[in-house]
């Protein structure tokens, strides 16, 4: 019998990037969604394409050997997939674990396979799959006579994804188009016992910490910097915010003070991070990628969030007393992403805004306590926005 991967989430990461490399590791993926349309799609469709943009041209890989569960309708069916899957991966966003842990706990809980089954949430967000295994390991999800036998049934191991997926034609249906960069880590130490599985674009590491906070403080930080500055001025692709070099400096600013934390913090000597940074300008830099600066700044409520991209590096360097001039000013143009279309985020903050006093808006979107050093800085930035959004 082939391998199996049950894969969550049938959207552009999911069908780009998850499905494209477990497919060319030889997995059979089973998506599973819950919204009708896409599992409709990939019943109906017995292949699709995934077309990889980068500086060299075009690439086009045929992704085929797949099915389509509904867990809406038919979640003992998933079940049943996830009891005798080699792995579980999901691509399902942080704020929808809580709504996938159910049916892969009860998956989970049916396995008799003397081989647990991986699993690996491969989401924008640290210690993602570790948050997906606290709620499958809730006693509302599995038996709590079962809990201490878990690992005998599945290996839960945290990752880290990057790959940029630019907004897609309207008529794509399940064809992607994807850069051609991609970088996929996990943890090897949950598969010390058992042996981690085999997908070749995975690379394997005993600690994933300098991994993440690099990819999440250099790329996301770099990124969603760039967005809501374009935003802010009037630009319609990352790749227009950075031809204007006062975008490109504030850009390069941001993450020269990430790059100060990622060095002292991990080791990463400053030669290796500078070059990293480069890098990653260059790509979020690609014409081809037509990257439009309301998808990549969309839900500014997470993107301010307590461990993420501008408040998860600020405070830390704040903790330090280092500087933070430029991250300051992109929480301050996050904070200024407000009511953009189709993007719910955006106009709840507008709601927060407008109804919350400004240090209950710190406490409440950025996670912070008044006692921490960054919480004094970020009150006025608030009181600013709020001033000018009257």
């Amino acid at each position: 019998m082939g391998l199996k991967a049950v894969h969550f989430g049938g959207g552009n990461i999911g069908r780009g990037f998850v499905a494209e490399k477990l497919h060319l590791a030889g997995y059979e993926v089973v998506f599973i969604d819950v919204v009708d349309s896409i599992i409709e799609q990939l019943q109906k469709t017995k292949e699709y394409t995934v077309t990889e943009i980068g500086g060299e041209g075009e690439k086009v890989n045929k992704i085929t050997n797949y099915r389509a569960i509904n867990s809406k309708t038919n979640e003992a069916d998933v079940v049943d997939e996830i009891s005798t899957a080699d792995l579980v991966t999901c691509a399902v966003g942080p704020n929808i674990l809580k709504f996938i842990a159910p049916v892969i706990g009860k998956g989970i809980d049916k396995r008799t396979a003397p081989k647990p089954v991986a699993v690996i949430a491969c989401e924008n967000a640290i210690g993602a799959t570790d948050t997906l295994a606290g709620f499958i390991k809730d006693s509302k999800n599995t038996p709590q006579d079962r809990l201490s036998s878990i690992n005998d049934r599945a290996s839960f191991a945290n990752s880290a994804i990057d790959r940029i997926v630019p907004g897609q034609d309207p008529n794509a249906g399940l064809n992607v188009k994807i850069e051609s960069f991609y970088e996929w880590v996990v943890d090897k130490t949950p598969f010390a016992k058992e042996g981690h599985p085999e997908v070749s674009a995975i690379k394997w590491v005993d600690d994933l910490n300098p991994y993440i906070e690099r990819k999440l403080f250099t790329v996301n930080t770099g990124h969603a910097a760039a967005a809501y500055y374009g935003h802010a001025r009037g630009k319609r692709t990352i790749h227009d915010a950075l031809q204007d070099s006062d975008i490109n400096k504030i850009v390069y600013d941001c993450l020269s003070e990430t790059s100060h934390l990622i060095v002292k913090k991990h080791g990463i000597s400053t030669e290796e991070q500078k070059a990293y940074v480069e890098k990653i300008v260059k790509r979020i830099s690609n014409p081809y990628l037509e990257d439009v600066v309301e998808r990549v700044g969309r839900a500014p409520l997470r993107k301010l969030s307590r461990k993420e991209r501008f408040v998860g590096p600020a405070s830390q360097l704040a903790e330090s007393g280092d500087k933070i001039d430029a991250l300051l000013g992109a929480i301050e143009q996050a904070f200024a992403f407000l009511d953009v279309k189709d993007d719910e985020e955006s106009a709840e903050l507008s709601k927060i805004l407008k109804s919350t006093e400004a240090k209950e808006v710190v406490k409440k979107v950025c996670g912070l306590e008044e006692s921490h050093p960054l919480f004094s800085k970020i009150v006025p930035i608030v009181q600013k926005v709020q001033e000018t959004t009257k």
